[in-house]
């Protein structure tokens, strides 16, 4: 039986990893700075999420949702304290798909609406309704084209005078910041006028912060820095640091109800242990202000490089702009200073992913093999 084969891959085959390097079967190793797409949040193989699993796993592996989960509450109660969301709700699912899917849902039970608002250069996932609501054509079948969604460019103050009956829509659904679409950030302004629209009309606004959060933008949430609250986040990626799990925080304005939402492997015990264990280390090792700082000062390097157009992102989510597609750039990076890069939609757009415990030094591994790489192309 061959794979469905649906993506471009390395020429490399991984069979171990630790904190920010991993090794392929020929012993060679790489550094991560793709995080295996800003799934990576607290390091390859840390030893207290090795041991949190291995422990729950000897207990425990799996029950469905049908019985009581302590862990849950355990999970819930540690991630309030750290994201500040303390009268939010917790509902947990398997991915950052499910998530929007479940908030999109959510908020259409809470008002009775179906339409939706989301904005250029967006993601939102693969299920019906992300996929509706991801501005790419390319990824949409026909099944998928039934949902009403009205696509605004990002960071537009008028944007909003577009919007005919607007009590037709249930959410407006923004990324903390925009990921695949090539590292856009909302800014505060943007936001604030989203919010209170959103409260005029009483619509829903859903905060996509699976890439963007769990630290990642150097805040816990990268919303957070332009002091706005959501009614809806919804997070995966960084939150189970390789294992499957993704979940939404809902406002004190939802009321749960039997049926409404469900899952037969969200919130399990393994998935619970693996979140538990990187909101620990996240706080003992201080690895979302890690982040602001190695982030920032890789920011303002590659802002000095020359023969970069632009750097944009917050933290360590960074997008590099490049006057030409990046494809032989990452394959030069990969293939002679064995540095692991991620892409974008925009093919001109380099991405900085790495996990939330990268060190100034290894940053400066990177600064140094790229500047190199940029110089051979410039004589």
């Amino acid at each position: 039986m061959k794979l469905f084969d649906v993506y471009p891959l390395f020429d490399i085959t991984p069979v171990k990893a630790e904190g920010s390097y991993v090794w392929d079967e020929k012993g060679i190793k790489y550094l991560d700075l793709y995080g295996g797409h800003a799934v990576i949040s607290i390091g390859h193989s840390h030893p207290h999420y090795v041991q949190k699993l291995t422990e729950q796993l000897n207990q425990i592996g799996f029950y469905s949702n049908s019985v009581k989960i302590p862990q849950q509450q355990e999970l819930a109660d540690k991630l309030a304290k750290q994201c500040g969301y303390s009268d939010y709700s917790l509902f947990l699912i398997n991915s950052g798909a499910e998530a929007n899917e479940n908030a999109l849902k959510a908020a259409s039970f809470y008002n009775g609406r179906k339409k939706v608002i989301s904005f250029s250069k967006s993601f939102h996932g693969r299920t019906s309704a992300g996929v509706a609501a991801t501005d790419d054509k390319s990824i949409q079948a026909p099944i998928n084209k039934g949902h009403e969604v009205l696509f605004l460019p990002l960071n537009d103050a008028a944007a909003f005078e577009q919007v005919q009956n607007p009590e037709e829509y249930c959410a407006v659904i923004i990324e903390g910041i925009q990921g695949i679409g090539g590292v856009y950030t909302p800014n505060a302004e943007f936001l604030t006028q989203i919010r209170a629209f959103c409260d005029q009309h009483n619509i829903i606004l859903i905060l996509d912060e699976i890439q963007s959060g769990y630290g990642r933008s150097g805040k816990f949430f990268a919303h957070q820095y332009a002091n706005v609250q959501a009614d809806i986040i919804t997070m995966a990626k960084g939150m189970g640091n390789g294992f499957p799990v993704g979940g939404i925080l809902l406002s004190p304005k939802f009321e749960a109800k039997y049926g409404m939402l469900g899952t037969t492997f969200g919130g399990n015990y393994l998935a619970c242990a693996a979140s538990i264990a990187v909101l620990d280390v996240l706080k003992e090792e201080n690895l979302v202000e890690n982040a602001a700082e190695v982030g920032n000062y890789l920011i303002e390097k590659l802002r000095q490089t020359e023969g970069v157009l632009e750097v944009r992102g917050q933290g360590l989510m960074i997008g590099v702009e490049m006057p030409y597609p990046v494809a032989d750039l990452r394959k030069e990076l990969l293939n002679e200073y064995k540095i692991f890069t991620g892409s974008a939609s925009n093919k001109n757009t380099l991405r900085i992913l790495p996990a939330l415990n990268l060190k100034k030094e290894e940053a400066d591994i990177f600064l140094e093999a790229f500047s190199n790489v940029l110089t051979k192309s410039l004589v």
